[in-house]
């Protein structure tokens, strides 16, 4: 492997990034390549990611996804031995398998696709979620070619988004945890500094994993167990309510356009969403993880501070 590339430098971009020039500084990554937008050069400023990129020792390539046709980012992608996306949603419908359809179009040697979510071959089509529709239809597009090799990481919901009082599942402000659909029912969160880590490694493992889908995880609990952990590191009781699965959808259909309604309702399942750690690359390998009693503990340490949370379908984080 000679170059890599990665599409985005958000929150978790940018901890791939991290991840990849540690490795690289050890001599077990190649030379490193970030893809960004444009910078503004009416205003003759650098691009606000230049200091920490030439800090990394990653070069930039700048292009935009959205207004870049397939054969625009085929020719860049070419110039490189293996592709890694973080750029989420952002770019709205269809981005994801504009950039899939460049890769293979390109002849990537190694492409690790934006599916840092759930497991969407077991969530299935029609979950509500039109994001994760196209996340299948990725799937189908690497699947029905040979050329190029991929691996699919999934990863849960990013663990902060647990604690933002949007989304309504813990709200430490107001001492309130939310079941989604059954207390019983189970999550898979991981923090990005973990999926950084552990994107860097597989993807510069030289085949070891190609052609799969590699879980991970920070934690995985029932929705019981979430309000336990919040109660016991918090040293407070907090108030425990179950939103119904026809709860639940009788918000979405008050309201289709939010989209925190209708993540809400996608994660009441009892299936999809969660695998048991012993099952995980992390596990498996002996490499320690964030989990959410530790992630809380951090928080509680640091003053309690508000978290900024992560946009469910922006290139900062996701939901799924």
């Amino acid at each position: 492997m000679k170059k890599i590339l990665v599409l985005g430098a958000g929150e978790l971009g940018l901890s791939v990034l991290h991840a990849l020039a540690r490795l690289r500084d050890q001599g077990r990554a190649p030379a490193i390549s970030v893809l960004l937008r444009a910078a503004d050069n009416r205003t003759g400023s650098p691009h606000p990611k230049a200091a920490a990129m030439r800090a990394w020792g990653v070069d930039i390539v700048e292009a935009d996804l959205v207004a870049s046709s397939v054969a625009d980012l085929a020719g860049i992608f070419a110039d490189f031995d293996s592709v890694v996306c973080c750029t989420g949603f952002v770019g709205g419908p269809g981005t994801q398998r504009k950039i899939t359809a460049a890769v293979i179009r390109a002849g990537v040697g190694h492409f690790i696709p934006w599916q840092f979510g759930v497991d969407y071959d077991v969530v299935g089509r029609g979950s509500g979620q039109e994001v994760w529709d196209e996340q299948l239809d990725v799937r189908d597009m690497l699947r029905a070619q040979s050329a190029v090799r991929w691996t699919i990481l999934s990863t849960g919901m990013f663990t902060s988004f647990i604690f933002i009082p949007a989304f309504g599942l813990v709200d430490l402000e107001r001492r309130r945890v939310h079941a989604l659909g059954s207390w019983d029912y189970q999550l898979t969160v991981t923090t990005p500094e973990d999926i950084g880590r552990l994107t860097a490694l597989i993807a510069t493992s030289h085949g070891s994993f190609d052609d799969q889908v590699v879980f991970v995880a920070g934690d995985t609990f029932t929705y019981r167990e979430l309000a336990d952990t919040v109660e016991s590191v918090l040293g407070r009781k907090v108030e425990r309510i179950l939103l119904t699965v026809p709860e639940l959808k009788a918000a979405v259909a008050a309201n289709p356009d939010d989209t925190m309604r209708k993540y809400r309702l996608a994660f009441a399942r009892p299936d999809g969403v969660a695998w048991p750690q012993e099952r995980t690359f992390n596990f498996r390998n002996g490499i320690a993880v964030t989990d959410v009693a530790t992630w809380l503990r951090s928080w509680r340490d640091n003053g309690g501070e508000p978290h900024s949370g992560w946009a469910p379908d922006g290139q900062q984080g996701h939901a799924g």
